[in-house]
Formats: C-alpha cells, sequence, structure tokens
C-alpha cells in the first residue's frame, strides 16, 4: 500500500510536469516578447484562454490578446458565441474591481488640503467628489442636491479633465480671496472667478491623484470608508449613504 502511494504520487508529479512545464515556458515567451517589442509597458498578467489559443494579457490594466505563435495580437471583444458572451468586457470588470479595491483608502487619508471644503450645519458626515466645473452633471448636481444635504462636510477636489479650458478655470477658482464662494458662482451661476490662476496651487497635484485612483469621470464622489460613486446621486441615495458612513 505504502509503495503504491508512492508511485501513485510520483506518476502525478510527472504528470504535471509534462503538462504545465510547456505553458510556464509559454507564458514567459510572452513576457519576454512584451518587454522586447514594449520596454515601458506595464505587463500586470499573462493568463491561458480557456478553451482556446490565446493568451489574455493584462497591460496597463487594458485586456488584449495574443496567439500562441507570438505572432498576432487582437485588440478588442472576444466573444464567446455558444452563449454570446463578452469575456472580454467581463474580464475588464474583474480587474476593475479587484484594482479598485486595492486603491480604496479611508477618506481621511485623502489630501485634504487639496479640495475646495464646504461645511453645513454641523458637518459632522463627510464626503468627498472630485468635479470638473465644467461637467454638466457636476453643475446639476450642485444646483439640486448639494445645497440641500444638512450636516456634512464637503471636500470638492476640482478635477479639470473634460476640456482645456478646465485647467485655467480651476487654477483661477483656487486662487480667488474666497474659493466656495467663486466656486459656486461658476457652476450655479455661470460667473467665471475674477482672480489670477498663478498662484501656488495644487490643481496638477489633484490630476495625478485622481490618476492613479483611476478616476476617469466626473463627478466621482468618496466616503468615509473609501467606497466611491461613478457619477451623480440623488438626496435621498445620497443622504444614505453618508449615514452608513457615520
Amino acid at each position: 500500500m505504502y509503495l503504491r502511494r508512492i508511485m501513485f504520487f510520483g506518476l502525478l508529479g510527472m504528470f504535471f510536469s509534462i503538462f504545465t512545464l510547456p505553458i510556464l515556458a509559454d507564458e514567459q515567451k510572452v513576457r519576454d516578447l512584451i518587454k522586447t517589442k514594449f520596454p515601458s509597458a506595464t505587463l500586470e498578467q499573462v493568463n491561458k484562454v480557456k478553451d482556446i489559443d490565446l493568451y489574455e494579457l493584462v497591460i496597463d490594466g487594458d485586456v488584449i490578446y495574443i496567439d500562441l505563435n507570438l505572432q498576432y495580437f487582437i485588440d478588442g471583444n472576444l466573444i464567446d458565441l455558444s452563449n454570446m458572451q463578452n469575456v472580454t468586457r467581463e474580464r475588464k470588470g474583474v480587474l476593475e474591481t479587484a484594482a479598485m479595491e486595492k486603491l480604496k483608502i479611508p477618506l481621511v487619508e485623502f489630501p485634504l488640503e487639496w479640495a475646495v471644503k464646504k461645511v453645513h450645519g454641523d458637518g459632522s458626515r463627510k464626503m468627498a467628489y472630485f468635479a470638473d466645473p465644467n461637467c454638466g452633471y457636476c453643475k446639476r448636481f450642485e444646483k439640486t442636491t448639494i445645497p440641500k444635504i444638512e450636516n456634512v462636510t464637503i471636500y470638492i477636489f476640482p478635477y479639470p479633465i473634460i476640456s482645456e479650458k478646465s485647467l485655467p478655470l480651476t487654477q483661477s477658482i483656487w486662487c480667488s480671496s474666497n474659493r466656495e464662494a467663486a466656486w459656486d458662482d461658476y457652476v450655479r451661476k455661470g460667473i467665471s472667478p475674477s482672480g489670477s490662476k498663478d498662484c501656488d496651487n495644487p490643481i496638477e497635484n489633484v490630476l495625478a491623484f485622481g490618476k492613479k485612483m483611476r478616476i476617469r469621470g466626473t463627478p466621482t464622489l468618496f466616503f468615509g470608508d473609501g467606497t466611491r460613486v461613478s457619477g451623480m446621486m440623488g438626496l435621498q441615495e445620497l443622504d444614505q449613504k453618508l449615514n452608513e458612513n457615520m
């Protein structure tokens, strides 16, 4: 019995050696190829696609494919015709969720000194949001929801990503003698700030932080525990979310 067990595990080890080593070697070839062809690219993962002679490459957060002969790149959606499942979109969703979870930090660890601060009531509830002053949804959010929130401290990170005009605009708002009033005047009333944009300001730092946090659109909201919501929220929904993060 003991001898048979030794033989069984010995054969099992040979089986895995025979069938896994070529795959590992292929993956290494893929890594070496990407490093040679695209030295500045960050290759995060190499995964064999199930039941297909393709490798999935995760490069800088994006998903592309390469054949086993390392001859062709496939950039686009991979569709499983048996069930019309968009394999690429599903994988991107999984990767995005995992990446967001790794980036998650509590609000107190945000660089809050780079934000325009508003306090309503006792300010006991906390939230932050990244906003481009030329963003239509941000303006709507500011006009319909923000004024009605009670007992909250809001940290607004000026995040100029919509147009070239947004960068000097956010800098001028920051350089105003009253940043909160200058922000409100523009996003709610369309009154441009009169101040200079040449003061020491954190806008470039905010842009770098936003890129690091994968903030790709505005408004993007953050709450006390670091959870995020992409897009504007209604008053009741926002109120509930703030209460959950007291």
